[in-house]
């Protein structure tokens, strides 16, 4: 209670001080109008010359209020935007968890599909003997060769060696 009642009288005396000062500001500012002694036509004229003032200081104080109302738009805009970049859930902290691989393949497959790691198992296994038969290679005279698959009769030849051995 003691720190609420220095605060409000803090607060009052800032109150006194920002308007001492407003009145001195004004004070400096506006020069007090002597209208006493001056004729019609004199009038109308400080009137004019007051009311141009009046316009000038309006269309600044409309210009400077747009410009309030424009930034409050944007600032209002680029934080929605800051939220949408943020998404909506806060992320939550990490921690370590020690699953096996097979246990952690068996979380997001489900209990549906048996996993195994043993990746070698699955692989196909190729025997080096298989392969030599495969590739027969006939060692010759390559001139005879290319000798024989000239010409049309060259062309049939190598239609024909391609059609025989799944025929065979």
């Amino acid at each position: 209670s003691l720190m609420l009642a220095k605060a409000k009288e803090e607060w009052d005396q800032e109150i006194v001080d920002k308007q001492l000062e407003k009145e001195r500001y004004l004070s400096e500012r506006i020069t007090p109008l002597h209208t006493s002694g001056l004729s019609l036509s004199q009038l109308q004229d400080l009137c004019r010359e007051l009311h141009e003032k009046v316009e000038i200081v309006d269309e600044e104080r409309y210009d400077i209020e747009a410009k309030c109302n424009h930034n409050t738009r944007e600032i209002k805009d680029l934080k929605i935007k800051v939220l949408d970049l943020r998404g909506k859930f806060k992320r939550p902290p990490l921690r370590r968890v020690r699953v096996s691989a097979d246990a952690m393949l068996r979380a997001l497959l489900g209990s549906k599909h048996k996993v195994s790691m043993d990746l070698r198992a699955n692989l196909k296994s190729v025997k080096k003997e298989d392969t030599e038969k495969e590739r027969p290679v006939e060692v010759g005279d390559w001139r005879k060769n290319v000798e024989a698959m000239s010409g049309m009769e060259g062309r049939k030849k190598m239609f024909d060696a391609a059609k025989s051995p799944t025929g065979q």
